[in-house]
């Protein structure tokens, strides 16, 4: 019977065909290999599954890289807390990184990585490509992605929300407190979480027996600026809506600015729900009906599932969604009587 050879990095400079030191960059993040010789070299080292020696006194950092496509809203800030509660419990720091871009991590953020020792990485809301999957397997990083833009790889772990369940529910509501004409804002058609809600959205119509109307459905960001605008134009239909159903709180606030604007009052004269119950809306003005999302709770599962990949444990299952839950707030009423 033949002895099966121990993957090393001879092993896998050999098939491929480079130097041992060339490899050595690659598993490093090093800048200086060409691309088609990395991604030749990161085949191998997934085909065999390579796993990096560490020595004793290196194996735990107590590092977790927590990444952002953007930060600058409320909803990252909730994040930050859930992924660092877990971090602090078990000993560990969170590094934040932010993109700027949502076309996910690039090859300047990781030759960063490669600078220091990370016990994982924890991608919020961003896309994964397949070469830098590649790229952290190589380097035996787990890691988890909190809000996956799209569908995640199959093997890919994720925690997410119950985002089609927020949105029947919310959509639901609206419709027990006799709404029949309800606005539907929500984000980017290419992001999971927002198809997700609006198929919720539509489902609570279909169920009621209430026609979905396309005029009624608007797409745009989740920061208020996108609220406000969609709310002008929901509200400027010739038949407007007696209520909307924004996609995040924020846009519900650019929604309420749109309403004060036009000389109308939440929720007497438009009633407005919104998505994720950030601590604003339990003091904005009126209080805002939402659904709760669990931002923390996601963020710290995720740091304490990649800390324990680290540890070499695996999930028990690789895609996590968590309950959303319905917060009745003083935004929402039966319509007006006409």
């Amino acid at each position: 019977m033949p002895v099966k050879r121990r993957v090393t990095i001879a092993l896998i400079a050999e098939e491929a065909g480079v130097s041992i030191p060339t490899v050595s960059k690659v598993i490093n993040g090093r800048p200086e290999v060409a691309a088609e010789t990395r991604r030749r070299v990161e085949r191998l080292l997934h085909k065999h599954g390579y796993q990096r020696r560490v020595s004793q006194d290196e194996s735990r950092a107590g590092l977790v890289d927590l990444v952002f496509a953007e930060i600058e809203s409320p909803w990252a800030m909730e994040i930050v807390r859930g992924a660092e509660s877990a971090a602090h419990e078990a000993g560990a720091s969170v590094v934040i990184s932010v993109l700027h871009t949502h076309a996910g991590p690039g090859p300047d953020w990781m030759e960063r990585l490669a600078g220091r020792r990370t016990d994982g990485v924890v991608i919020v809301a961003s896309r994964l490509s397949t070469g830098v999957q590649a790229q952290l397997s190589a380097r035996s990083l787990p890691f988890v992605v909190v809000d996956p833009e799209g569908e995640p790889a199959p093997g890919v772990a994720s925690v997410g929300a119950t985002n089609w369940n927020g949105g029947l529910a919310a959509t639901r509501h609206l419709l027990e407190l006799g709404h029949r004409r309800i606005g539907m804002i929500s984000g980017p058609a290419d992001m999971l979480c927002s198809q997700a809600r609006i198929d919720g959205y539509r489902a609570a119509l279909e169920t009621a027996g209430v026609p979905s109307a396309p005029e009624l459905i608007r797409r745009g960001t989740f920061l208020v600026d996108s609220g406000h605008d969609q709310g002008h134009a929901l509200l400027s239909l010739e038949q407007a809506p007696t209520a909307i159903f924004a996609g995040s709180d924020l846009q519900a606030f650019g929604v309420f600015e749109a309403a004060r604007q036009r000389g109308l009052r939440v929720p007497e004269d438009l009633s407005v729900v919104g998505f994720d119950d950030l601590p604003l809306s339990r003091s904005a003005w009126p209080p805002l009906t939402t659904v709760r999302q669990p931002l923390q709770e996601m963020a710290a599962l995720a740091t304490r599932t990649v800390l324990s990949m680290g540890r070499g444990e695996q999930p028990e299952t690789r895609r996590v969604e968590l309950a959303t839950e319905l917060v009745v707030r003083e935004s929402t009423a039966p319509p007006r009587a006409s």
